[in-house]
């Protein structure tokens, strides 16, 4: 599997990454067993790349990812976690309606609190690395930092500065379902890399306004998250979510036009959702959220499914992706 470097930090990242949500019980439990067989799956596919945060089920996928890669040669893979939300033991009302701790199947032992400043960042890294069990992360994000700009701006990401200076991380950034914020990252500070989730995809262009353009030409890295924007992309069908919601019908019938093109070509539509970023010079990876072996499996099946240049052109000629939207070349 191919592989690129986060701007100039020398970090490496496979084209195709494990986002280990899904291990953490995002929206419905997972046994430990499934967990461990799903990061197996990844590794044996040649996914080198696992991306985690405490926030992922109250650090349970933290240390599922870690005791999962504990193993493996601490060289071969490159890993990173989140920082701006602390676990304080105890309950504190945390489940919606549904059931769920902030949308994880989790017992509610912790809860989470927003922490963007210098002693809060430190602290939790310090906590994730006890979690996973490793001496050290790759990558550290600074997570959803949207109402808490400020601080993440004037403590959180000075804090990493110096963490990556000192040589506790090897490369920093922010993780965000929203491009505004990682273009000013980009443009404002030194990180070397930027998590954009659900913003740059078959359905949602919005990072491509700004952000990308910007960090293509600073040599900054992207990593793209929430391709299948929560599951639309994967399999568009009444009920499907986009965006942790359900889909607007509207949204609902241009999946379903985009799926009947993609099938006229002999291509998935998940294969097509999964190259698409790749159009982008500034993109490094594309982060799949995978909770079984199976889900590891299929995603780089269809990663490494031909996609030909045909099914870009009748995109565009069937007004389903703009003319200035890059593309990858065909197979």
């Amino acid at each position: 599997m191919g592989t690129a470097t986060l701007g100039k930090s020398g970090v490496p990242v496979t084209e195709l990454s494990f986002g280990a949500a899904g291990i953490g019980g995002l929206f419905t439990p997972v046994a430990e067993e499934t967990a461990s067989a799903a990061v197996e799956a990844a590794w044996n596919v040649g996914v080198r790349y696992f991306d985690t945060a405490p926030h992922y089920g109250l650090g349970l996928s933290e240390r599922r990812l870690g005791a999962a890669l504990r193993d493996r040669p601490r060289a071969e893979f490159t890993l990173s976690t989140k920082v701006g939300r602390l676990l304080v033991p105890g309950e504190e009302g945390g489940r919606s309606a549904d059931g769920l701790s902030d949308g994880f199947a989790v017992p509610e032992t912790h809860h989470r609190v927003w922490d963007f400043s210098a002693d809060g960042v430190r602290r939790s890294l310090e906590e994730s690395l006890e979690r996973l069990g490793l001496d050290r992360v790759d990558i550290a994000y600074i997570h959803d930092p949207d109402h808490h700009g400020e601080q993440a701006f004037g403590e959180a990401y000075p804090a990493l500065e110096r963490l990556r200076a000192e040589g506790v991380v090897g490369a920093i950034g922010a993780g965000m379902n929203q491009s505004e914020m990682l273009d000013r990252f980009v443009r404002d500070t030194d990180v070397d890399a930027v998590l954009l989730a659900g913003r740059y995809t078959l359905l949602d262009q919005g990072g491509l306004a700004e952000l990308l353009p910007a960090a293509a030409e600073r040599g900054k890295s992207v990593v793209i998250g929430g391709v299948f924007n929560s599951g639309l992309l994967a399999d568009p069908r009444p009920g499907a979510p986009f965006d942790y919601t359900a889909a607007p019908e509207e949204l609902l019938q241009r999946a379903l036009r985009l799926k009947a093109v993609a099938e006229r070509h002999g291509v998935p539509l998940r294969a097509a959702a999964l190259r698409f970023p790749y159009g982008h010079p500034a993109v490094a990876s594309v982060l799949v959220g995978t909770r079984s072996a199976a889900e590891a499996q299929d995603a780089a099946k269809m990663f490494r499914h031909p996609v030909p240049a045909a099914l870009w052109e009748e995109l565009r000629a069937e007004g389903l992706l703009p003319e200035h939207v890059p593309v990858p070349a065909g197979d």
